[in-house]
């Protein structure tokens, strides 16, 4: 099946990580698999953007409490939960960096080595920009050296 024929059987429909694990390795990064990432980096883009929301709101919602173990815990509790915003944060500008990659045709492609990422491992992160043997190379030179 070529990739033409793909997009035009899944016309309207998104493939299941079933049907994209299944596809012939010449069918890398078709219209259908890039189809699949984008809606996928865009939902996570969504949720990111509405716990920034929410998280706006609850601490908006500033307490009054007179216990100073009570303001303690709801002091921490935002400072988790900041703490975890800043990491969504971080994510944030990854999937939008990897949406514009699907805009440029580079998605999907290790920018060290140019070699193919692999479904399995997008599934997994789709922000992942390096294959997982250029991630291992750069994980044990930080390792080493402490980039």
């Amino acid at each position: 099946m070529t990739s033409k024929s793909a997009t035009t059987k899944n016309q309207g429909r998104l493939l299941t990580e079933k049907e994209l694990l299944a596809m012939p390795e010449s069918e890398y990064m078709n219209a259908d698999q890039l189809a699949f990432f984008r809606n996928r980096l865009k939902e996570l883009e969504q949720e990111i953007l509405n716990n920034a929301d929410a998280t706006t709101e609850n601490l908006r919602e500033t307490q009054f409490v007179p216990d100073p173990a009570d303001r303690a815990t709801i002091e921490e509790e935002h400072a988790l939960e900041l703490r975890t915003r800043d990491r969504e944060r971080k994510l944030l500008k990854k999937v939008q960096q990897s949406i514009t990659l699907i805009d440029s045709g580079e998605y999907g492609w290790c920018e060290e080595t140019g070699e193919p990422i692999g479904i399995p491992r997008l599934l997994a992160r789709p922000t992942a920009n390096l294959s997982l043997e250029a991630q291992e190379r750069r994980e044990m030179r930080q390792k080493l050296y402490g980039d």
